[in-house]
């Protein structure tokens, strides 16, 4: 159907064109008559020679493969080139030919098809402009601000211009902060002010919408942005990432939301992919908790290293047989075996014997009891898996002779507060003990709240927002460190590839955050300002007069 559409473009564009240069001919022709003469052979050798060389020339300068409604000033240039080229082939072979032919005849038959073709593409783009405005009034559309006069604007311009968008957006202007753009005009805009001047433009041109137009925008810059514009009804959004639109995921129109992440106020980790791919490429990597929301990450993250081997070994089939799947749709797991292993952690006897038949190279162990207040509840059961668990997947690695041994372990492992820290305190101990100077490289990784891994505080809120509320806090003075998924699993990774054994590796994830202060800033995300936070029921422990948080 797309090539179908796409083929059928492309012939009347051709078709189109050709009609445009048999007209340019016939017009200097009825122009040039009183001034020279031109015979009937050479007006047909005149209009078949300017389409077979501008056919030629169009291909070769994609004049017909561009998208119309997107005309620029490259695709005029490719035009130009075309007929240029179109025009003096006409004249070298009417000459070597030895054909009596006007100079000034075929100059001005070459103007004519400039102005004709290129006027075309015009017309054309500001009719698809007004169709896809639906000849709305301004009114009907949401008044929009674009931060950032580059590049980026530009691009997000320009797909609102020739894009279905365009019926419910008017751009108003773009603010930037580059003193040298101020009152000057991009892409027939204004320029109106800077970031801070938002507030003001905001009431001033009556803006709906606010969005961010620089792709590479750091986290801090973000979150500034927010702060200015919070206390104002009005929606920020920004356009994808560089990589996104590169990779072709999404259009440069398809607007985000911005997430509760992106008020972190840091940019998150990335990988230092040299000193972890001799590490991974072609070895034996075994996964425990694989299924969970930060071991299947980890999983995503080491697929692009090629592994010889992923072992995803985990209790719960159906998570285990869903990342088992979603792995196997990689492009590269053609290079990589895969096998899914159901088993359980607190199983010595099965731990063995798969260290055994497997001889992972590297193991990293996130299968894990993580929920706090379900802890609480069931100490015994915390204990069995966090501990003894834990205790049975180390000591076999050691005896399978596993080279590297990374722990995922939690921020309330230190002076823990709860059973699930407490646990997993005692598993850091058990890991790192273990450590010898010729053996196993046992080492652990402690980070804060993941937002959005299961248990984690951001789902919790989530859905007491969607129930309208209110959201409940344990303590409106607390705070917590927070990092993404996708981070938490690189530090492990990259944790593991430092590693020299007997260490527990601790992200600096700047300052921490209120939680409460987090809460507020997901109810104005999803537009409910309104909403109440309340605490929650805390409890207090006597002997050590500290609060157990259940966030």
């Amino acid at each position: 159907m797309f090539v179908r559409t796409r083929r059928s473009k492309i012939i009347t564009l051709i078709f189109v064109d050709s009609l445009l240069l048999i007209t340019s001919n016939i017009v200097a022709v009825i122009f040039m008559i009183p001034f020279v003469t031109i015979s009937m052979d050479f007006r047909f050798i005149s209009v078949g020679l300017s389409i077979c060389f501008y056919l030629f020339y169009g291909s070769l300068f994609k004049v017909f493969t561009r998208i119309n409604r997107y005309t620029n000033l490259k695709e005029m240039i490719a035009i130009f080139s075309s007929l240029s080229a179109s025009a003096s082939s006409s004249i070298l072979f009417l000459y070597f030919m030895d054909k009596k032919y006007s100079l000034r005849f075929v100059t001005f038959t070459y103007l004519l098809s400039v102005l004709l073709i290129v006027g075309s593409r015009l017309i054309w783009r500001i009719y698809i402009e007004k169709k896809n405005r639906g000849y709305l009034s301004l009114e009907s559309a949401k008044n929009t601000l674009i931060v950032g006069a580059g590049e980026g604007g530009r691009v997000l311009y320009n797909s609102f211009s020739g894009s279905k968008t365009a019926q419910a957006i008017h751009v108003v202007g773009f603010v930037d902060d580059d003193p040298n753009k101020q009152n000057t005009y991009f892409s027939g805009k204004k320029v109106l002010g800077t970031i801070k001047d938002l507030p003001e433009l905001i009431k001033i041109y009556n803006i709906q919408i606010v969005t961010i137009a620089i792709p590479s925008l750091p986290r801090k810059k973000l979150r500034k942005i927010f702060e200015i514009v919070e206390s104002s009804p009005v929606k920020v959004n920004t356009m994808p990432s560089i990589e996104e639109i590169a990779s072709g995921k999404v259009s440069v129109s398809k607007l985000k939301t911005i997430d509760v992440v992106d008020l972190l106020g840091r940019d998150e980790v990335e990988l230092e992919i040299e000193s972890i791919k001799d590490q991974i490429t072609n070895k034996v990597i075994l996964v425990t908790g694989a299924g969970g929301s930060i071991g299947s990450e980890i999983c995503r993250q080491l697929m692009p290293f090629d592994p010889a081997t992923l072992l995803l070994l985990g209790h719960g089939e159906n998570s285990i047989y869903l990342i088992d799947r979603e792995l196997r749709g990689y492009e590269k797991q053609k290079q990589t075996k895969i096998i899914p292993i159901i088993a359980d952690i607190k199983d010595q006897k099965k731990i063995k014997e798969i260290m055994k038949q497997y001889q992972p190279d590297i193991v990293y162990h996130a299968a894990a009891h993580k929920h706090v207040p379900l802890m609480e509840s069931n100490p015994k059961e915390a204990v069995k898996n966090n501990i003894f668990g834990t205790k049975n997947v180390a000591e076999a690695a050691k005896k399978a002779k596993v080279k590297n041994f990374v722990m995922i372990s939690t921020d309330k492992a230190n002076n823990p507060p709860n059973v699930m820290g407490a646990t997993k305190r005692i598993a850091e101990m058990i890991v790192t003990n273990l450590n010898e100077e010729d053996g196993t490289k046992f080492s652990a990784v402690r980070f804060g709240n993941v937002l959005g891994s299961r248990g984690s505080v951001i789902p919790v809120f989530r859905e007491q927002i969607d129930r309208g509320g209110p959201i409940t806090v344990t303590d409106f003075r607390m705070t917590r460190y927070f990092m993404t998924i996708p981070e938490a699993s690189r530090l492990v990774i990259q944790a593991g590839a430092l590693a020299n054994g007997g260490e527990i590796f601790i992200l600096d994830m700047s300052q921490p955050v209120k939680v409460v202060d987090l809460a507020k800033n997901m109810i104005r995300l999803r537009g409910t300002a309104r909403m109440k936070l309340k605490l929650s029921k805390q409890v207090f422990v006597q002997e050590k007069n500290y609060m157990r948080n259940y966030c």
